[in-house]
C-alpha cells in the first residue's frame, strides 16, 4: 500500500525542487529542522526522496535559545534527524544581535547558521519548510507595510542557497504528512512553538486573526489566490529588476578616485520610474550605502533629484553619503556628513 496521500504529495514537491541537482557529481542537500509540524515534514519527505535520486541529505537545527529546554529540543530535532537517516546533523546554537525586533535578529542569525553549516558540508542548497499559507501571509504584511513589487513577490521557491520545496503545499496537507512521520521508527511528535501564538508579532496576529477573517467573508481559496499573486508579482519584479540590470553599465559609473559614483541623470530621466528607482538603489548601493538603512524614501528624494529643475541640489544618504545634481550628471560621494 503506498504513503498517504499527504506524504506522497510532500515527496513529490521535494523531488521536482531538487531535480536539477542530480547532474551534480556529488549532490548533498541540508534540511533546516526546527523540530515544527513543516520541517519535521519536509525532513521526512527528503530523507525518503533525495537518496533515491543520488542526493546525499543532511540536517541543520538552529537553536535560538530563546526559551527553556531548546537544548534538549535541538538535541531530539538532531536525534529525529539521524535517525531518519539525514548525515551529517548538525546543532547550531546562535545568539541574537543587531536591531530591528527579535523575528528580524533571530532571522538574521539564523540563515547566517544555516550559511556557514552549508559550506562546512559542501552542501549544494539548504531546504527550507515554508508553505503557502506562509507565502500568504508574507504578501499580507508586504500589503499592510505598503511595500513594493519585491516584497509583495513573497519568498522564492529557489534564492541562492536556499530552496523552499513545500512553497506551493498548503499547512494543513504539511501538517499531515507531519503526523504521519511522527508514528514512523525514530520519529518524533512536532513541536509546538509558543512564539507561533504570541499576538505581539504581526505574522501571528495574520495567521490566526486576518487570513481566518478573510477565508470567512470571501470565502476559502484566499491563501492560494494571495500565493499566486506573488508568483505573478515575482515574474514582473524579476523582469524589471533585469531590465534595471541592463541600464547600469551605460548609465552609472565611478570618478578617477574612487570615491564617487557617478550617474548619467539625463539618461536615466527618460526611463520609466519603475526602473529608475531600481536602477538608483543600485547606485546608492554600489557607492556604500549600507543596505538594511537605504530605504524608499531615499529612493524617492535620489528620484526627485533626477526629475526635478534641482540642478545644484544635494540630499544626505545613510553610509556618510551625500547626492548632488550637478547639471545633467548626479554624483554619490562617500565620506561626507550626513
Amino acid at each position: 500500500m503506498g504513503p498517504a496521500a499527504e506524504v506522497a504529495v510532500c515527496r513529490t514537491a521535494v523531488r521536482r525542487a531538487l531535480r536539477d541537482l542530480v547532474e551534480h557529481p556529488r549532490p548533498r542537500v541540508l534540511v533546516a529542522v526546527s523540530g515544527g509540524p513543516d520541517s519535521l515534514a519536509l525532513l521526512a519527505a527528503t530523507c525518503f526522496a533525495a537518496p533515491r535520486m543520488g542526493i546525499a541529505v543532511g540536517a541543520v537545527t538552529v537553536d535560538h535559545g530563546l526559551q527553556s529546554g531548546s537544548v534538549a529540543l535541538a538535541r531530539s530535532v538532531a536525534a529525529t534527524a539521524a535517525a531518519l537517516g539525514a548525515e551529517p546533523v548538525t546543532i547550531a546554537h546562535v545568539q541574537l544581535r543587531g536591531g530591528g525586533g527579535l523575528e528580524a535578529a533571530a532571522r538574521r542569525a539564523r540563515y547566517d547558521a544555516l550559511e556557514r553549516a552549508a559550506h562546512a558540508t559542501g552542501a549544494q542548497a539548504v531546504l527550507l519548510a515554508h508553505s503557502r499559507d506562509d507565502q500568504a501571509e508574507t504578501v499580507l504584511l508586504g500589503l499592510a507595510r505598503g511595500s513594493g513589487t519585491r516584497s509583495l513577490a513573497g519568498m522564492a521557491p529557489h534564492a541562492g542557497l536556499f530552496r523552499r520545496p513545500l512553497l506551493a503545499v498548503d499547512r494543513h496537507t504539511v501538517a499531515a504528512a507531519a503526523q504521519v512521520a511522527a508514528t514512523d521508527p525514530g520519529g518524533m511528535a512536532p513541536w509546538d512553538d509558543p512564539h507561533n501564538h504570541d499576538r505581539a508579532f504581526a505574522r501571528v496576529r495574520v495567521r490566526h486573526d486576518v487570513l481566518p477573517v478573510l477565508e470567512a467573508d470571501l470565502g476559502p481559496g484566499v491563501a492560494a489566490a494571495l500565493a499566486r499573486s506573488a508568483d505573478l508579482l515575482r515574474d514582473d519584479a524579476d523582469a524589471l529588476d533585469a531590465w534595471a540590470d541592463l541600464q547600469i553599465p551605460s548609465l552609472v559609473g565611478t570618478t578617477g578616485d574612487q570615491r564617487s559614483t557617478d550617474v548619467d541623470a539625463v539618461g536615466l530621466s527618460g526611463l520609466p520610474r519603475a526602473i529608475r528607482t531600481r536602477v538608483l538603489r543600485r547606485a546608492a548601493l554600489a557607492a556604500g550605502a549600507p543596505p538594511s538603512d537605504l530605504n524608499a524614501g531615499h529612493v524617492r528624494a535620489l528620484d526627485t533629484l533626477i526629475m526635478g529643475d534641482s540642478a545644484g541640489a544635494s540630499l544626505d544618504l545613510p553610509g556618510r553619503l551625500r547626492a548632488h545634481r550637478v547639471g545633467g550628471r548626479l554624483h554619490l560621494t562617500r565620506g561626507q556628513p550626513a
